[in-house]
């Protein structure tokens, strides 16, 4: 039987868990702990079930559907084309990749420059053109990603956190602080809320396809067993992440009784320095630039093989320059206006983007009723886009509406009309097999 090599298995898996660890992934769990105090376990818990089990559940999803492609076929044709299209450019130059860029600036340059030049938009355009110009050399050779992510990049990145961990340990104890804000009602929902942020879930059914030629490469010719070793390493990466979530919480929640800080970025900058005293922000610069890094990059490939595929005229190599070009002018728009804009797009795509993956799971047991997928996703993707719509164009004139749907307060509003879709869907199905029997 064909099977990966148990060194193969891990050095992909930390090959993966690289690609989505970013700069979120290191402030989003931080602030949540920071924010969340004595709560900080529930919070983390829904924080895991997105940041974690979604992202896996998608490698997995992919690997029992044989491809991202085949998946969204399920919907609809036209679905297969524009859905993911949209996943990939938020996950890359749209949103991520450019905010990647400008965290590493903000965590990794900007506390060595002058104070006189911190706002100057010339120190974020050197950086960035020198940050990407990095990320396209290293986009050029995907066949030897995993070498540099699963024996440089990643063990960096986890030697810094465990570092800053153990040096934790040993200090002074800070009592943890009562949960603040919205962690003080709903800790868990609002953890389950804040996963969504780090985008890994859209990330992994993209990923999913480079992953699954990584294992090809390999030597594994079958889908049965490609799709086998895929769960492995999905799940090999989701062990790595939760683990890392578990100390980036423990640590901002260590930390929640001191000062008054406002993102997840502040938060580590307080407990490296002191920790490390001015040392610290060098280690943190490390840290965050090696992230933004390694998910620039993966993001960058898979983005460039997929629309190689999709528009095969245009070479690699040329899909690689322009989306990285893209994703650098973007990214000098700064941090504040791209997460901005970022919110709310996930709020449309990511419930989608939840059941198309359930669905995915579930496939084995509903590839003979036709009518579930698009029906499902109809009924998601109106809910979500209404929601939207609601929150931004019409400045919350229907809140009386969308708070009389069940879970909407805790963010998950659309669940119901997934599982409504999905019932309809279903008697749809029935109905139409019943009469072709009847004939």
């Amino acid at each position: 039987m064909e099977q990966l090599k148990r060194n193969d298995i891990i050095l992909i898996s930390f090959m993966l868990f690289s690609m989505f660890f970013g700069a979120g992934n290191l402030i989003f769990p931080t602030f949540l702990g920071y924010s969340a105090g004595q709560s900080v376990w529930s919070s983390l818990g829904g924080f895991v079930i997105t940041a974690v089990g979604l992202p896996v559940l998608a490698v997995i999803a992919v690997a029992i559907n044989g491809s991202f492609d085949e998946l969204n076929r399920r919907v609809h044709p036209l679905f297969a084309f524009v859905f993911p299209v949209i996943i990939y450019l938020c996950i890359g130059p749209g949103l991520a990749i450019p905010r990647a860029g400008t965290i590493a600036y903000e965590m990794g340059m900007k506390p060595f420059i002058p104070q006189a030049l911190t706002g100057n938009p010339l120190m974020l355009a050197l950086f960035s053109f020198a940050f990407f110009s990095l990320v396209l050399w290293l986009s050029l050779s995907p066949s030897k990603l995993v070498d540099r992510f699963g024996k440089v990049l990643a063990p960096v990145t986890l030697g810094i956190i465990a570092l800053i961990f153990i040096k934790k340990l040993f200090s002074p104890d800070s009592d943890f602080a009562p949960p603040a804000g919205a962690y003080k009602e709903n800790s868990f929902f609002q953890g389950f809320l804040d996963g969504y942020l780090t985008m890994d879930a859209l990330g992994a059914l993209v990923f999913g396809v480079f992953i699954a030629n990584t294992v090809r490469s390999r030597g594994i010719s079958s889908q049965k067993n490609i799709s086998k070793n895929m769960i492995y390493i999905g799940i090999g990466a989701g062990i790595l992440l939760a683990g890392i979530y578990a100390i980036l919480g423990f640590l901002g929640a260590s930390s929640s009784g001191t000062g008054s800080e406002e993102n997840g970025a502040g938060v580590l900058t307080a407990i490296v320095s002191a920790l490390f005293g001015n040392a610290g922000v060098v280690i943190l610069g490390i840290l965050f630039v090696s992230a933004c890094l390694c998910v620039s990059i993966g993001l960058v490939i898979s983005c460039s093989q997929y629309f190689n595929k999709l528009f095969s005229k245009m070479s690699y190599r040329n899909w690689v320059i322009l989306f990285t070009l893209l994703s650098m002018l973007i990214a000098n728009l700064g941090l504040n206006q791209i997460l901005a804009v970022s919110v709310p797009i996930l709020s449309i795509v990511y419930p989608i983007t939840v059941v198309l993956i359930v669905l995915g799971l579930l496939y084995p047991y509903l590839k003979n009723y036709f009518a579930v997928y698009p029906a499902a996703i109809l009924f998601t993707g109106i809910y979500s886009l209404f929601e939207f719509m609601n929150k931004t164009i019409l400045s919350g004139s229907f809140d009386p509406v969308m708070t009389s749907i069940p879970l909407y307060k805790q963010g998950i509003g659309w669940l119901l009309p997934a599982i409504f879709g999905t019932v309809i869907g279903l008697a749809a199905s029935s109905i139409k097999k019943h009469k072709v029997s009847a004939q």
